[in-house]
């Protein structure tokens, strides 16, 4: 089991759901969830657990997954320090939609679906982002659908990298992705091997779609694999 952490020197100051709330209302949360330290790759929810508390990311990053019956991973989302998730189950007391995984050493605070749904009433600017949280998750999952459902294994790639190119957008156009993503993390993402993502990526740096650099890839012509992308979407 993970080390319970000693949580009087953490604060959930930096946990985006919160902001709106005063420093003395974050700190009354945090006296009132249980904290825990995961190492990597320990498992922090699982599916089948009946736990239906919401999980703030204090430190680390943690990573939303499922396994289908071969034991095959398939990769939602990847969650930051600051971020928060699982409030699916505290919201209607359902079963868990995924698995959670720490990435790297992560701290997380445990909120109890009580603790949650009472800030959320009481406090509009609580509500209204996860309202908007919701709301992404709509549209982010309709898209993957999309593209599953009418992209090729290429394309799919293509439109991957694309999404992760864009938190990295510069004004120059240029795009940076950090660090490099390993391919069978793609893989699991879009729905292919792991040796389709090599072969793409190698046509993409052959053709200087990307150029790996230290530890992160630049995509120097962001509109160009924008293009590329949009060219098999119709968009």
């Amino acid at each position: 089991m993970p080390d319970v952490s000693d949580a009087h020197s953490a604060n959930l100051d930096r946990i985006e759901l919160l902001q709106s709330l005063t420093p003395e209302e974050r700190a009354a949360i945090a006296r009132n969830c249980s904290w825990r330290h995961f190492h990597p790759q320990e498992q922090i929810v699982d599916r089948s657990s009946d736990s239906r508390d919401v999980c703030l990311i204090v430190e680390g990053r943690v990573r939303v997954v499922n396994y289908s019956l071969s034991g095959r991973e398939i990769t939602f989302d990847d969650i930051d320090a600051g971020g928060y998730l699982g409030e699916l189950s505290a919201i209607d007391g359902g079963p868990r939609s995924a698995s959670i995984v720490a990435l790297t050493e992560t701290l997380v605070a445990f909120m109890s679906p009580r603790l949650f749904l009472e800030t959320a009433t009481r406090h509009p600017g609580v509500a209204t982002k996860v309202m908007h949280r919701l709301t992404q998750i709509v549209r982010t999952s309709t898209g993957r659908i999309m593209d599953l459902s009418t992209l090729g294994a290429n394309n799919r790639v293509h439109a991957e990298l694309l999404r992760l190119a864009k938190a990295g957008l510069r004004p120059d156009g240029k795009a940076e992705i950090t660090p490099i993503p390993i391919h069978s993390d793609i893989a699991s993402r879009v729905s292919t091997t792991r040796e389709t993502v090599a072969r793409v990526m190698s046509d993409l740096s052959r053709d200087n779609v990307v150029i790996r650099q230290g530890n992160s890839l630049l995509v120097p012509d962001f509109e160009r694999l924008e293009e590329m992308v949009e060219e098999v979407r119709g968009d």
